[in-house]
């Protein structure tokens, strides 16, 4: 990979498209190459991988969040060689518990392609920081991004399989990145994730809920970045 013009590819959570990004791009060196990968190609982790993997440049930077790690996880474990450093964040290994399945169902039957308006507020609510909890504008742009994604992608991801066997050893610089005050992922999911990767570094982000791109955006860009040229993996 030419240092001086990395490529990374970023691949949201759920319900959640390639605008979550756009808030923190601007932090980032302009000869940077950002490739926003979309969890609409697919009906499985794997040919959402392969969809992802398909459109990347030969050498990339894997950034993840949320269900995106997940499906940054098992993108690794296919195409170690393609990956040059791997971005967690806000993430975990944890599989989706029977009772966590049967919410996840019983919110597809309370829908319909006819009445989906993207994730209700008061879900979105429940995973933004305390101060953000009633911030209508961000809120509705989470909605917005639920709404343009649609009631059959939905579907998908909320049946999605999380489960899989890790095959490979995660070999390449790691970054796991939790948010302070993340009431889905916590601290300890993030360190469990640090334990299953060898060479991987831990870091926290202050003052924000789940949604660390959007709530966070210049925090998490300067974490990233700072990082990357800690390790020698950008210049």
């Amino acid at each position: 990979m030419n240092k001086q013009s990395p490529h990374l590819v970023f691949i949201p959570g759920f319900m959640l498209n390639e605008s979550l990004w756009d808030d923190m791009l601007e932090y980032f060196p302009e000869h940077w190459n950002i490739h926003k990968a979309s969890l609409e190609q697919g009906h499985s982790i794997e040919e959402i991988v392969e969809n992802i993997v398909k459109n990347a440049p030969k050498k990339f930077i894997l950034i993840g969040f949320s269900l995106g790690g997940y499906i940054a996880r098992f993108l690794i474990n296919q195409y170690p060689e393609r990956v040059s450093a791997l971005i967690l964040i806000a993430s975990s290994i944890r599989h989706d518990t029977e009772e966590q399945k049967n919410q996840k169902i019983q919110a597809i039957n309370a829908m319909s392609k006819k009445n989906f308006k993207g994730l209700s507020g008061v879900a979105i609510s429940q995973t933004l920081h305390p101060s953000n909890s009633q911030n209508h504008y961000l809120i509705q742009r989470i909605q917005k991004m639920g709404d343009k994604m649609g009631y059959e992608t939905f579907v998908t991801l909320s049946l999605l399989e999380r489960t899989f066997e890790q095959h490979h050893v995660i070999k390449c610089p790691t970054l796991i990145i939790y948010g302070a005050q993340d009431r889905l992922r916590c601290k300890e999911q993030a360190i469990e994730l640090m334990n299953m990767i060898p060479q991987s570094d831990l870091e926290r982000i202050e003052s924000t809920g789940h949604i660390i791109p959007l709530e966070q955006p210049e925090k998490l860009a300067i974490t990233i970045n700072d990082w990357l040229n800690k390790h020698g993996i950008v210049e």
